[in-house]
């Protein structure tokens, strides 16, 4: 296995929609009603829905290949959408960081994530929130060794189920 990174591009859509629909369902995709994951994936994991993501000033993606073929990606936004109030700080958002199964626990989650965190720095971020579900104990270890705290709770929309989530805050000192 031969990873390699690099920035995404507005051709990488298509590739980086059917990487995000296949990871997403991977991990998630046992909780939900078909009905219900379908219609958060037509929304939210389409070629347009990246490419509009990709040609954002205010959103970066980094991207991990092995032979050529997307097996991770990290979408940092520099806007926040969580619900957080930030209080006139400047505040990044982590909004997704997914690596096939077939390539977790390779070590690419900690390169992307050292990515993600260096975004935050080179835009002068106060902090940096995310939210990850409340079951989903391996990836809160994980936002945890990078020094992110639970600071309240929230949730998610996948259709019309509901999902428990926690924001996660890291202060960018």
């Amino acid at each position: 296995m031969t990873v390699s990174y690099r920035a995404a591009r507005v051709e990488d859509a298509s590739a980086l929609a059917a990487l995000a629909r296949e990871t997403f369902v991977e991990t998630f995709g046992h909780l939900y009603r078909p009905e219900d994951l379908d219609a958060f994936l037509d929304e939210h994991k389409t070629d347009a829905a990246w490419a509009k993501a990709l040609a954002d000033p205010q959103s970066r993606t980094r991207v991990a290949e092995d032979g050529g073929v997307l097996v991770g990606y990290c979408k940092v936004g520099l806007v926040p959408t969580l619900d957080y109030d930030c209080a006139g700080k400047r505040v990044s958002e982590l909004k997704e960081l997914y690596i096939r199964a077939t390539h977790q626990g390779a070590g690419l989650a900690p390169v992307l994530m050292d990515w993600a965190l260096e975004q935050a720095r080179e835009t002068a971020s106060d902090e940096m929130i995310l939210s990850v579900w409340s079951e989903n104990i391996r990836a809160q270890r994980f936002y945890k060794r990078y020094g992110f705290d639970w600071i309240a709770d929230t949730f998610f929309m996948v259709g019309n189920h509901r999902d428990d989530e926690h924001l996660y805050l890291k202060v960018m000192a």
